[in-house]
């Protein structure tokens, strides 16, 4: 493992000496990310901790109906591709907050930077914590030493070497993933026999819980019922909701050309649903393994799953390999995200709105220390909360519900101006935790139905990112003439004197 991260920091740190001149290699490197090196690094960044541990725990212990972020994630890259990252790109926008900026005005650009930088903290946590866990089980050391050595190495090369340093990193660290991951399969079935027999095991036990969707009829399913509705809740949250991220479009608008960002996108979604493969397998190999027979007992928690197949299941040098592939997926995640705030931090507050007469260079060291900052931060929240999973899904919640929205309609309604998108966060926020959220203590305030064992099975996320969509083009139709609304900018129409990179 030290060599493994010896030689990760060497990559970052050697592509860091070579390309990091200017604020445009900082955050887009340059704008010519070729396309064999952008759908990898943009493959690798979704490919995290979180994503590989949470596909085999739900795999093994709710069925591989609820393990939907492979697909879900998979076509919100396609999605994403098809009608987000041309446009994007051919704006030549810096970050995701740039076109709410130009359409709805700085100071409400600088506070949906909140939800923004939120995401990515709590995605950052989340697989730092799916690290530690695994560290733990396999080697021995412990929950704070291991996040603390990861973090620490991720913040560095991403300190040295900006998005060029984070995107060669992440060719190998997706290289080690997705080859160390098979190879822990075939070793894992020598415990439990046939992959066929598995299967046909796990299939009998779980019925329709071992599909990829539920039945069609799920409603009039009695092992669904309002379940079928939080299923759907959750899917369109995964699929919407990996859009608007910062570290999803850094890539695409670090990318040569318009073509090349919309493909990128599109065959990351396809190495997405292929790096899931193994994982699901693992859940399926867990969830029919004879843990007695192998010293060990049933898994405590189900995010141990993954873990536990390498450490029992599979020969030492086997599970060394699988760890390193584990470790890859953080890093490759971790970096991608503390860049993608730190990147927003200094363009979107820092320049427009701390120190207005700012210099290329200025900029450039406050998103250095905000890297810094921001992955000390996902430290401590991931020494501090456990639940890798909670977090994981919080993250996209927040982007889905108020973030996508005011995203798609700055794009794409021409009439979309401050008091709509303003409007649109209120509701948005309202109604979304007015569904309540476990994980800070906040209980349901709003009297929405299919409540079960405490659990608002009514698909309340969905709900608010839609009334976010109509509260802004209501509030921006009947307030056009107060509030004129604002044009999106090419780079040739933009204020000569606002300072640009890239």
């Amino acid at each position: 493992m030290l060599i493994f991260y010896a030689l990760i920091y060497y990559v970052g740190a050697f592509v860091a000496a070579k390309n990091t001149n200017s604020l445009s290699d900082m955050m887009v490197a340059k704008r010519s990310l070729p396309l064999g090196v952008a759908m990898f690094t943009m493959a690798a960044t979704w490919v995290g901790g979180g994503y590989i541990n949470g596909t085999a725990e739900f795999t093994y212990s709710d069925g591989l109906v609820w393990a939907q972020a492979p697909w879900g994630y998979a076509l919100s890259l396609i999605i994403g591709g098809i009608f987000y990252a041309r446009k994007m790109r051919r704006y030549e926008f810096m970050t995701i907050i740039d076109p709410l900026e130009q359409r709805f005005g700085k100071k409400l650009a600088g506070v949906l930077y909140i939800p923004a930088l939120l995401g990515e903290l709590f995605w950052s946590a989340a697989i730092l914590t799916a690290l530690g866990t695994t560290f733990g089980t396999i080697l021995g050391i412990d929950f704070t030493t291991s996040i603390i050595i990861s973090g620490v190495i991720a913040i560095a090369y991403t300190v040295l070497g900006g998005m060029w340093a984070v995107a060669y990193t992440d060719l190998i660290q997706l290289a080690i993933l997705i080859g160390g991951l098979f190879l822990v399969i075939p070793f894992a079935l020598q415990h439990v026999g046939s992959l066929g027999g598995s299967w046909s095991a796990y299939q009998a036990d779980l019925a329709s819980y071992a599909n990829l969707f539920p039945p069609l009829d799920g409603l009039r399913h009695d092992d669904w019922g309002n379940w079928y509705w939080h299923w759907w809740d959750y899917a369109l949250l995964l699929i919407f909701g990996g859009i608007a991220w910062q570290v999803y479009f850094q890539r695409v608008l670090s990318s040569k050309n318009e073509n090349t960002a919309m493909w990128l996108s599109i065959t990351a979604g396809i190495i997405c649903i292929i790096a899931a493969i193994p994982a699901v397998l693992i859940g399926v190999i867990g969830y029919s393994a004879d843990w007695a027979a192998v010293g060990a007992t049933d898994p405590e928690n189900p995010a141990m799953i993954l873990p536990y197949v390498l450490r029992y299941l599979t020969p030492e040098w086997v599970a060394a390999i699988g760890l390193g592939a584990l470790a890859a997926a953080v890093m490759s995640s971790m970096d991608s995200s503390i860049l993608s705030a730190s990147s927003m931090a200094g363009w979107n507050v820092y320049r427009p709105l701390v120190k207005k007469r700012v210099t290329d260079e200025q900029v450039k060291k406050m998103i250095k220390r905000s890297i810094i900052i921001v992955g000390t931060t996902a430290m401590i929240i991931a020494l501090n909360v456990q639940s890798v999973y909670t977090l994981w899904y919080l993250a996209s919640d927040l982007v889905y519900c108020i973030l996508f929205p005011q995203l798609t309609m700055a794009l794409f309604y021409r009439n979309a101006n401050f008091y709509g998108a303003l409007s649109g966060l209120i509701v948005a926020a309202f109604l979304r935790f007015g569904g309540g959220e476990p994980a800070f203590g906040i209980p349901n305030f709003l009297p929405y139905p299919m409540i079960e064992d405490g659990i608002v099975l009514f698909p309340f996320r969905t709900f608010a990112m839609i009334m976010a969509f109509v509260t802004i083009f209501v509030v921006s139709e009947l307030t056009k003439s107060k509030c004129k609304p604002l044009p999106l900018l090419m780079p040739h129409e933009r204020d000569r004197n606002q300072p640009k990179a890239g």
